[in-house]
């Protein structure tokens, strides 16, 4: 199960924030909700992009495609990735072809040309409606078999709802932010909201500037140390904080003659990508703009061995993969770790202060 979902609050209710939040939700809940393995999401097939593969219990092919609002051409769209896929025959080795092929639909409601198409299609269409609602803290994700009038199954949203606290003249977290946030484990949470208080209090100069899909920490947008978006592919906030750049914070030297140690020059100060481990700090990369191909080895892992390039770790903005938190900091063989969010979000501050 996934460690947190992005819903937010409408006028009708609480929603996935987007369909990629569905996406992830019912991916990795495909086992619970339908006994389905799952082979691959977002899979192109003669250029068309199905949502999710999977196989049953005698291994055959069951393509699912689903929708956060209703669409009316959604069996036309499905239709197609039958075609393409029943011609393509990938997963051969997983996929028993011989055995028929069930197409799943799930979205919240359906047009009424989505009947019509599937009564009057050869194919064999199973619909299922959608809802998200709370129950005290929790969300449950409800599943309904169209023309079925009992509830087909009912399951538990991992969401973390966002516990604020009182921080003095610090403003409440946007609502945009909060959004976000949903969909991290509490830690993460409160170490993010931990980094903005530390930022905002720093200064009466530092400002909160919230556009469409970034929110920017400085006193303009020429001079920021901070900046949180919201990536699709992972359905989480990432944070980006202006820090020395890995390769240029331990650019040292000896002095001739002395054991002390000199840098050749002052770090350079840079836009670095925090990752985390759900808990805390585990890795920064230096990404001068958008999010960047690095990945941690742990995400490496994930990608078909025949996709990964050759991994040669490094410190530069070219590298492929980020460099430990403990690395970063010369900590990695202190007994006792500083509270990495405090750390670097107090590195932030003081370089924001001295230009």
């Amino acid at each position: 199960m996934t460690s947190g979902v992005a819903l937010h609050e409408t006028s009708n209710g609480w929603e996935f924030i987007s369909e990629a939040a569905l996406e992830k939700f019912v991916w990795t809940s495909l086992t619970e909700l339908f006994e389905l393995t799952p082979l691959k999401q977002q899979y192109n097939c003669n250029g068309e992009i199905c949502d999710i593969i999977a196989i049953d219990r005698d291994k055959g092919l069951v393509i699912l495609e689903l929708k956060n609002v209703e669409d009316r051409y959604l069996i036309q769209q499905l239709t197609r990735y039958y075609a393409n896929l029943v011609e393509e025959r990938p997963f051969s080795q997983e996929v028993d072809y011989s055995r028929p092929v069930q197409l799943i639909t799930i979205a919240p409601s359906y047009h009424r040309h989505n009947l019509i198409d599937r009564e009057h299609s050869k194919l064999n269409f199973t619909l299922f409606n959608f809802s998200v609602f709370r129950e005290e803290e929790c969300f449950h994700f409800l599943l309904q078999k169209v023309g079925k009038e009992f509830i087909h199954k009912k399951y538990l949203i991992p969401y973390q709802p966002i516990e604020l606290s009182s921080s003095g003249d610090i403003p409440d977290p946007p609502e945009q932010l909060l959004k976000w946030l949903g969909s991290c484990a509490k830690e993460e949470q409160e170490g993010i909201l931990q980094v903005r208080n530390k930022i905002l209090g720093c200064s009466q100069r530092m400002k909160e500037i919230v556009e469409k899909k970034s929110i920017f920490y400085g006193s303009g947008k020429t001079r920021v140390c901070a900046e949180i978006c919201f990536q699709q592919t992972s359905q989480k906030p990432i944070l980006f904080l202006w820090l020395p750049t890995p390769n240029s914070i331990n650019r040292a030297v000896y002095k001739a003659g002395t054991n002390e140690i000199a840098y050749i020059k002052k770090p350079i100060i840079g836009r670095l990508r925090i990752w985390t481990n759900g808990i805390t700090i585990s890795h920064v990369g230096h990404i001068p703009d958008g999010f960047g191909k690095m990945k941690t080895l742990q995400e490496w892992e994930q990608v078909p061995r025949e996709k990964r390039p050759h991994l040669i770790q490094s410190s530069s903005s070219k590298s492929k993969t980020p460099v430990e938190i403990e690395t970063y900091l010369r900590c990695r063989d202190n007994s006792e770790k500083p509270d990495f969010w405090d750390t670097l979000s107090s590195m932030t501050v003081e370089s924001w202060l001295k230009q």
